[in-house]
């Protein structure tokens, strides 16, 4: 970031929140002013003061905060807060840990974060409001859609696409060219081998179908 620490407030006091602060503090180039939940069920983060709830939003734009970090694990939610931010003026701020690897060939879309240790790979496309969670591999010419969560731990070989929504549970794995649909999940040590329908839960080593998602 350049000219100096933006003003930026986060969405969020849960437990995803915690690692999206500690990402921030750990990149530097925010200057983060608060949070903002609605159902808090605390009064701090790490320090970071709850300000109020969707009511003070804003309020801080009135008052020069310019930035927002969505810090919601849920992606739904995420992508309809996000676009509600957007919609009332807010800049979706990108957060990359210091200690991630991300190719300069990378895109990584607005309002994503991507954790410590990642590796996002050569032409890989990050999609905004995506999570790329610690120590997750998107190798090259991955294809990541609008908030997906990409899970502790998961390994995507070259060339797969996985749907907007879409969650990629810890552990799982993917061999290069499939693709994922979206609004699916890939269960906690799956291993893809086989192209996934939008709307899909799969599990297992290798990876079979368990049920639709309503």
């Amino acid at each position: 970031m350049t000219g100096g620490p933006r003003r930026t407030v986060v969405i969020g006091a849960g437990g995803h929140a915690k690692v999206v602060l500690e990402a921030m503090a750990a990149a530097g180039g925010f200057e983060i002013v608060g949070l903002v939940d609605p159902h808090p069920v605390t009064s701090a983060v790490l320090g970071v003061q709850v300000i109020g709830g969707d009511e003070v939003l804003e309020r801080l734009l009135d008052e020069g905060v310019t930035d927002a970090v969505v810090a919601i694990g849920d992606n739904r939610v995420r992508e309809k807060v996000g676009a509600q931010l957007r919609g009332i003026g807010f800049i979706l701020a990108t957060v990359v840990h210091p200690s991630a690897l991300v190719s300069p060939s990378a895109r990584i879309g607005s309002g994503a974060v991507v954790m410590a240790r990642a590796v996002v790979g050569t032409l890989a496309d990050v999609g905004d409001l995506a999570i790329i969670n610690t120590g997750a591999i998107v190798e090259h010419d991955n294809r990541i859609g609008r908030a997906a969560h990409i899970a502790p731990g998961v390994s995507l070989a070259g060339s797969i696409t996985v749907g907007d929504r879409t969650l990629v549970g810890a552990g799982a794995s993917a061999r290069p060219g499939v693709s994922i649909g979206a609004d699916s999940v890939v269960g906690a040590g799956a291993a893809v081998v086989a192209d996934i329908p939008d709307n899909t839960v799969v599990g297992g080593v290798p990876a079979r179908p368990l049920r639709t998602v309503a």
